[in-house]
């Protein structure tokens, strides 16, 4: 089979490799679509934490089940995404049913090789029952399962002003759960293209432009001095991230959903006497996909919004680099895989 390896840094180059052999436990998907992330661009740059090289990426993905290897309910044929987060089952996190924070997770295309490719392994646990729904769709329910478990991790309530740092893919996922759950929803950004998708395609209910715009005024404004009770970074900024603590309401809770490399800093006294809660969001649960495909089913959630490139798998190393220039305004880039041999 053929698959493409990021070597280092800048640099990703097509490989001939076996098709993987099955093993007990794992179950095999013919990849079909594949969604670039952030977490694969940063990773080309160089700049993703946890990430080694030679890696195969990819964690956004659907296909085939073309062997289920006894995974309970699964028939082989049918159309299926799956959960990219492998866990141990026996650590605190596991056992305390947060397998999303697993103290030894792999990642798929992070820790270990992802779905870059013609065929792929899986462990038979992580398999997600396709219920109807295109490759596309299904290729686009782990980014979005992302912002659903940030939204559940903040405990959104219907009414709450919820601030979305960053319109990148994940913030603009975070942004249509946000609204899902009730809340009214603020979308921050530089890029006045990616406001204007918040505005006609999410329907968000208001916008800041930090270029443009008195934050902090806007802010206030808009929730009649109170400031948000929920803001949420996207960015994996650290200059965002430090910016977000000026942003939140008293008794606020602030979740990190972005990742970046640096250490954060903040006020003390500014954050104690808010009685603010700071959490991290990481991956997401099997509960938060059936949220997002129940969402979809539902017309809740438009997947043609995010998919704006789209490319064939023999073509990915002519486009991958240029899908980093905000200027092409790429929201979702969309590998297809044409059908491959058995």
């Amino acid at each position: 089979m053929q698959a493409i390896v990021c070597e280092e840094p800048g640099r990703l180059a097509f490989k001939e490799q076996e098709r993987p052999e099955i093993k007990e436990g794992y179950a095999q998907i013919r990849i079909r679509r594949i969604g670039v992330c952030g977490t694969d661009l940063h990773a080309f740059e160089g700049t993703q934490p946890y990430f080694t090289y030679p890696r195969i990426l990819g964690h956004e993905l659907s296909g085939e089940l073309v062997e289920p290897n006894g995974a309970p309910g699964f028939k082989k044929g049918e159309i299926v995404t799956f959960i990219p987060y492998f866990n141990c089952g026996i650590c605190i996190a596991c056992i305390s049913e947060k397998p999303n924070c697993c103290a030894k997770i792999n990642v798929c295309g992070v820790h270990v090789d992802g779905g870059m490719a013609e065929y792929l392994n899986v462990p038979t646990y992580s398999l997600v029952h396709g219920d109807g729904l295109s490759y596309d769709e299904l290729a686009l329910v782990e980014p979005l399962a992302i912002g659903a478990h940030g939204i559940r991790r903040a405990d959104v309530k219907p009414g709450e002003y919820v601030l979305v740092i960053g319109a990148g893919p994940i913030g603009l996922g975070i942004m249509e759960f946000a609204r899902i759950a009730g809340a009214k929803v603020i979308a921050m950004d530089l890029n006045t293209k990616r406001l204007e998708f918040c505005m006609d395609r999410l329907k968000v209910d208001h916008i800041i432009n930090v270029s443009a715009e008195n934050v902090l005024e806007r802010l206030s404004t808009i929730t009649e001095g109170d400031m948000p009770t929920v803001v949420i970074d996207a960015t994996g900024s650290l200059k965002a991230i430090n910016s977000g603590f000026q942003y939140i309401a008293h008794g606020a809770r602030y979740v990190l959903v972005g990742l970046q490399k640096g250490e954060i800093s903040l006020s003390h006294p500014e954050f104690h006497k808010r009685e603010a809660t700071l959490m991290s969001s990481r991956n997401a649960t099997r509960q938060d996909f059936e949220h997002v495909i129940a969402s979809m089913k539902k017309g809740l959630v438009q997947p043609s919004n995010y998919i704006t490139h789209r490319v064939q798998f023999d073509k990915v190393t002519d486009e991958f680099e240029s899908w980093l220039d905000p200027a092409n305004g790429v929201i979702k880039a969309m590998i297809e895989v044409q059908r491959a041999p058995l």
